[in-house]
């Protein structure tokens, strides 16, 4: 068989497959814009939670700033420009005075500098721990890389600090079954979330808690009371992330209200279900050495679903990613104590739901959804505004495409894939046939 035949062969798809792989195609750019048309700069909506972000390198070699979907298209249209993808509170650059002369064609006037942007060496087109481009022109085979939704850098599987990929939850069809990825090293300032249920973590073990979540209150719960204190902080050969103290453990045990006490130091959880503190480093406050109530001190509220201070308790730093559930984001405590350390720690985005990416493509997916049935509305609208002869005329040139197309695959050979040639020669066909059509 010829070789050319045989290259063409293997091209060749079903007008139903190259339709799906269209709709497949701008569903991703709609995914990854968030709806954005990419007509309007957003520097006037300020610094949005999430939005699509471009560097541009032949504007700004640095790797300094970043401009919107809309400035990528009009002001840096054929320049060198890095996709990165998606960014977490950030205000369009483009024509400030990172950019020297240049100017925003959309908006010229904006501010000298946009102070609370942040950027990364993504913007000069790097990536991961190695520092290196994607794609990278020194690799034959492309891998995926994975993003980490504390620094939005992107990693390759083997920095992640995983021993084999399949630590890394998937289904069989090589689909992801976590929500959010916490890299390693964000992953040493997130070492409170080994306090929290097995259920905010993705299918696999990562950790070995004693914890499990309580299906009716959403709160901590424990294993039922074997009189002994169980241990928080994890299993040390599993490399999990932990949480402990040369002089202060955390442990918990069994109440019949059904919310987790902790132990600190040598003070024992209350009959009334109050986690107490003796001589210990908790910021609930000592007492002259006695124990202090945790719940009822200043600091600490009742309603914290962990009931100990995260800042005070010292971590054993985790060897490897992190790998988190659907909507795990839900069960973070939001208590005044747990919010001054998310504040301090400047991660406070954890707790808002639309800083997702999962949240950010579900809101993508229908503002699609708005326009394509507004698309066709508009449609269905002109084509009703339309008189009885503009109508008559749309009706009979739908109906000769589709007897132009049918003669054309009755007469094609089957044995041989259609060409672009082939198609140009279908529509001169109809076109020949309707001027033939009009003579009469």
């Amino acid at each position: 068989m010829d070789p050319t035949f045989e290259e063409e062969a293997e091209q060749a798809v079903t007008l139903n497959e190259y339709l799906e792989q269209v709709e497949e195609r701008e569903l991703e750019a709609d995914l990854v814009l968030g709806g954005d048309d990419g007509k309007e700069c957003t520097y006037g909506k300020g610094y949005l939670k999430r939005q699509a972000i471009f560097s541009c390198l032949t504007c700004t070699p640095d790797g300094n700033a970043g401009v919107c979907t809309a400035c990528s298209l009009s002001c840096h249209d054929g320049h060198q420009i890095v996709e990165l993808w998606t960014k977490r509170n950030f205000r369009c650059d483009c024509g400030n005075s990172k950019f020297g002369e240049f100017y925003c064609k959309i908006l010229p006037n904006k501010d000298v500098e946009n102070t609370e942007n942040s950027y990364n060496h993504n913007f000069k087109g790097l990536y991961c721990t190695c520092s290196r481009p994607y794609p990278d022109p020194d690799v034959e085979e492309q891998v995926e890389m994975l993003q980490c939704c504390l620094c939005e850098d992107w990693f390759h599987e083997e920095h992640l600090g995983v021993e084999s990929s399949d630590e890394i939850p998937r289904d069989e069809e090589g689909e992801p079954l976590y929500e959010d990825l916490i890299c390693k090293p964000c992953s040493e300032v997130c070492f409170f979330l080994n306090l929290y249920p097995k259920s905010i973590w993705a299918e696999g073990k990562q950790l070995d808690a004693t914890v499990k979540a309580s299906k009716d209150k959403g709160v901590l719960e424990d294993k039922p009371s074997t009189g002994k204190s169980e241990d928080l902080t994890g299993d040390t050969s599993n490399n999990s992330p932990k949480v402990v103290d040369s002089k202060d453990t955390v442990n918990s045990e069994s109440v019949s209200d059904g919310k987790s006490m902790l132990q600190v130091g040598n003070c024992e959880s209350t009959s009334n279900g109050k986690s107490m503190v003796q001589g210990g480093h908790v910021n609930g406050g000592l007492d002259g050495g006695k124990c202090v109530d945790i719940a009822e001190s200043s600091d600490m509220k009742v309603d914290c679903v962990l009931g100990v201070d995260i800042a005070a308790v010292s971590p054993v730093l985790p060897s490897k990613a992190m790998f988190l559930s659907k909507n795990w984001r839900d069960a973070l405590c939001k208590c005044n104590k747990c919010m001054e350390f998310y504040r301090e720690k400047r991660i406070t985005f954890l707790t808002d739901k639309e800083d997702s990416i999962a949240e950010y493509e579900r809101v993508a997916k229908q503002k699609r959804a708005a326009n394509i049935e507004q698309q066709e509305g508009a449609e269905l609208s002109l084509f009703n505004n339309l008189g009885h002869i503009e109508k008559v005329e749309i009706l009979k040139g739908i109906e000769e495409m589709k007897d132009g197309l049918r003669s054309f695959l009755e007469s094609a050979d089957t044995s041989k894939p259609i060409t672009a040639a082939d198609v140009h020669q279908m529509f001169d066909y109809i076109k020949k046939k309707r001027r033939r059509d009009d003579v009469k």
